[in-house]
């Protein structure tokens, strides 16, 4: 299988990001949003999916956070969507139950070209850390919508939003390491009777 890895810039009159990725990495990240709590979430995505990350961000924090959530999450996308190339010989699916003390998360995605985020989410505070927990669900819905990818995601337990935050992105880096992960048996083949994930 040929490197599966995939680099980018965007840059808006409010943001400018440069992201690097390599989907058979080892998990290693090195990000810096300017949002200690959103590097926190995408190490934890990254560690679990065993995902390389380095990605860099830069934004006016002046109207808050929503841009550079935004942004990043795009970029991200973007990326994952290029690294895949025709997605040949992946799982294309993959799901994970992750617990975080007394939260409890679940992610599943399929990797075929048509962005869908369906998220029935709760928090228990307003606030994860310097990040309104609101982000989180316009993070996965951008990140679902440019990476082109169907995503479903639920909370299904917390007193914690920090707790339950880091437990959904943990989730979702399970989920996405079991769908980008080669499948042995395909050959190389599209995971698709079409032919295409298209």
């Amino acid at each position: 299988m040929s490197a599966r890895k995939a680099s980018l810039k965007r840059e808006t009159g409010e943001t400018r990001v440069s992201v690097s990725l390599d989907l058979d990495g080892t998990g290693k990240c090195d990000v810096q949003t300017g949002s200690g709590m959103l590097n926190h979430l995408l190490e934890q995505m990254s560690r679990h999916s065993l995902i390389d990350i380095t990605l860099k961000a830069e934004g006016d924090p002046s109207p808050g956070l929503h841009h550079l959530v935004e942004d990043v999450a795009i970029s991200l996308g973007r990326a994952l969507r290029q690294a895949l190339g025709e997605g040949r010989g992946i799982r294309r699916m993959g799901h994970a139950l992750v617990p975080m003390d007394e939260a409890l998360a679940l992610a599943a995605v399929d990797l075929v070209e048509r962005g869908h985020a369906s998220l029935k989410l709760f928090w228990a505070q307003e606030m994860i850390g310097d990040m309104p927990c609101e982000l989180v669900r316009h993070f996965l819905e951008s990140f679902a919508g440019e990476g082109r990818l169907t995503l479903h995601a639920r909370m299904l337990d917390g007193l914690d939003s920090h707790h339950q935050a880091e437990a959904l992105f943990k989730a979702l880096g399970r989920a996405l390491r079991q769908a980008v992960e080669p499948d042995p048996r395909s050959a190389g083949d599209i995971p698709s009777t079409k032919g295409t994930l298209g």
